[in-house]
């Protein structure tokens, strides 16, 4: 695994930082001299109810922005298959044109990184009668780019897809079986009302979404942060908050990746060319490049 996390070197430098304590009297210090301080918690500890379950959130005060390459990921394996499977999965991307506007509404150089922004990572745990549920992973918000080559996805991904009559509809997760399902899904498409799709008119295999632009949709273009980005495993069905309380979001069991986009992409092209995968390696390989 190949990576470039700033955000885990802060955390590596803060835990060096703690380690050398010095033999050394502590005195306290006045009203006057405490107001004259000001500053942010490295790391900030909530405790959230919820009708089901209780929570407890701890957020670092650190932004990150990254460009990672990671080879395999397969999480929730089991005899029967797996829960999340994707090769060749990266955050970030390297620009290709100059000339072209990406998702934060800014142009960078050929061969300059566009990073994947996170803000304030954090772990939250779920408990019910003080046993522990489930934990998920996240960011306060995110925004940036995944690639990857996925094959099996358990969870939700939040894509519009625009049909040939120009409707507009969220996009579906289906199984093998052409079956609709949030959970070890191989295909994307538009439910025909049923809970199926027809491979090849209305659903395409995962491996059709090379590239994706986690955020929201400004409206004009460009992208906005998301609070619901995260990757959680539960061992019972869990309503997870959004950070700001707007969302719930129902997490069954295993692993749960929930990955909010901004886009909005025709069905031909799902079922076509698939969508292009965003440059993530110097050497660019175009169209094979992983």
């Amino acid at each position: 695994m190949k990576q470039q996390a700033y955000g885990y070197a802060a955390l590596a430098m803060f835990c060096l930082g703690m380690a050398p304590v010095a033999q050394a009297e502590l005195k306290p210090i006045s009203d006057e001299k405490m107001g004259e301080v000001t500053g942010q918690a490295f790391m900030q500890v909530e405790n959230i109810p919820g009708p089901d379950h209780q929570f407890t959130r701890m957020t670092l005060g650190i932004d990150v922005e990254t460009r990672v390459n990671i080879d395999d990921v397969k999480v929730g394996q089991t005899d029967t298959g797996v829960d999340f499977s994707a090769t060749d999965v990266a955050l970030g991307h390297i620009s290709r044109d100059a000339a072209r506007e990406q998702y934060d509404g800014n142009t960078y150089a050929v061969d300059d990184v566009v990073p994947f922004e996170a803000v304030q990572p954090y772990i939250e745990l779920a408990e019910v009668n003080n046993e522990l549920a489930g934990f998920r992973m996240g960011f306060q918000q995110a925004r940036g780019s995944i690639s990857s080559n996925t094959t099996s996805f358990s969870g939700n991904i939040g894509l519009q897809i625009e049909d040939a009559n120009g409707a507009v509809s969220s996009a579906t997760l289906f199984d093998a079986q052409n079956q609709a399902t949030s959970y070890r899904a191989t295909q994307v498409g538009i439910d025909d009302g049923s809970g199926t799709c027809t491979p090849g008119t209305n659903c395409a295999p995962l491996s059709q979404l090379r590239s994706l632009t986690v955020g929201t949709d400004n409206g004009d273009g460009t992208t906005g942060f998301t609070d619901d980005f995260f990757i959680g495993f539960q061992r019972e069905n869990v309503d997870w908050q959004s950070p700001d309380g707007a969302n719930v979001i129902n997490a069954g069991k295993g692993v749960y990746l929930n990955l909010p986009t901004s886009m909005t992409v025709q069905m031909s092209t799902l079922t076509g060319a698939g969508l292009p995968r965003e440059r993530t390696h110097y050497v660019d390989r175009g169209n094979g490049i992983f």
